[in-house]
């Protein structure tokens, strides 16, 4: 009689056994150590911002793939495991409050391997934009929570960081080496086994005539903003606004100091849009009601499609989430092969790391 039956899987909260965890450390440390000794800290960087290296790492270090803390604790296993003395890699930042010590930590590591003040300031800056970018101008209803900061002593940084929806996750990976404008599909890789309808996408090329018009609306004056949130008696306009079918009507309310920010922006004058999302208090409701505004008043129609580009897994046999990309995947499973046979590891436990990636990789 054949066992038949439905498995959800939804994602998990708690910590990782403290047994578990120890070995994670220990063979996150011995992966490292041979990619960095092949290959170098950049391409150390290049795997760990690549979505299917990453998952890949994280299943052998012990993770099933649809849970949210195959982010959380890899990152938290890899800022425990490397000394950056030895490896020459920094770890910054991590869960919740954890977080928001990025910066000051990126500035130990920039004196730690005594670089120049201009890169330490830009690291702090790219770790700062990157959230905000994640948080606020992509508009995907994932609430960041996690953000771990890669820097190595050549001045080179990964980004890897989560948020959290309705009981999903999804995981944002950036790479200062193909990072050539944070607001033009900045991003090595979004990961999520869900896509949305209707999601602003500010970082998009489809964007840029929408983020250009948004700092012209700032710098010509907020005041002549309020007629599109604002009517007769001070009542609320939004009921006039005919939104496009094809995504849902957002709310546009600014607040109560919405305008007070905008006029703090226009005395700025910022000169692009990163300046402009970069000041302090522009957070989402501004920046979608200046996107709106461009559309309504002028035509220009920032993206709406959501940039999610892959799952959590690496593919599905049966097509779903999508299908497998054989040629990713086999060089994520060759790439970890590799190292785990050339980690400095007892021959026990590296036995048991190799048959674990066997199993991964056997259907």
């Amino acid at each position: 009689m054949h066992k038949t039956g439905v498995a959800n899987l939804p994602l998990h909260g708690g910590h990782a056994p403290r047994w578990l965890f120890a070995r994670m450390v220990r063979l996150a440390k011995a992966v490292t150590d041979a990619v960095v000794e092949e290959y170098g800290s950049e391409e150390f960087l290049r795997r760990i911002s690549n979505p299917c290296w990453f998952q890949a790492f994280s299943c052998v270090l012990g993770f099933d793939w649809h849970s949210s803390g195959t982010t959380t604790t890899t990152c938290g296993a890899l800022k425990v495991a490397l000394d950056p003395q030895e490896t020459g890699i920094y770890v910054a930042g991590g869960k919740g409050a954890t977080s928001r010590k990025t910066p000051e930590e990126i500035v130990e590591a920039g004196d730690l391997f005594n670089l120049k003040t201009d890169e330490v300031d830009d690291m702090v800056y790219s770790s700062k934009i990157t959230a905000k970018v994640d948080n606020s101008c992509i508009q995907d209803s994932y609430q960041l929570y996690h953000h771990v900061f890669f820097l190595t002593e050549e001045g080179d940084w990964a980004v890897v960081q989560q948020g959290m929806g309705d009981r999903y996750a999804r995981r944002y990976h950036w790479l200062s080496a193909e990072t050539r404008c944070f607001f033009e599909e900045p991003h090595t890789g979004i990961c999520c086994d869900h896509m949305k309808e209707g999601v602003l996408d500010m970082a998009s090329k489809e964007s840029d005539e929408a983020r250009s018009i948004s700092v012209d609306l700032v710098n010509d004056g907020p005041q002549h903003l309020g007629k599109y949130f604002m009517g007769k008696g001070g009542q609320r306009k939004l009921s006039q606004f005919t939104m496009p079918s094809h995504h849902p009507v957002l709310d546009m309310d600014l607040g109560r100091d919405g305008l007070r920010v905008l006029q703090k922006a226009y005395e700025l004058q910022p000169e692009n849009y990163e300046e402009l999302v970069s000041l302090r208090g522009m957070g989402p409701k501004k920046i979608r009601a200046l996107a709106l505004i461009s559309d309504l008043v002028y035509g220009s129609e920032p993206s709406w499609k959501d940039p999610v580009k892959y799952s959590f897994t690496h593919g599905g046999k049966d097509g779903f989430p999508y299908p497998v990309n054989r040629g990713v995947y086999d060089t994520s499973i060759e790439t970890l092969r590799d190292a785990l046979e050339q980690a400095r590891l007892d021959r026990r436990e590296r036995i048991h790391a190799i048959k674990r990636l066997k199993d991964f990789i056997k259907e």
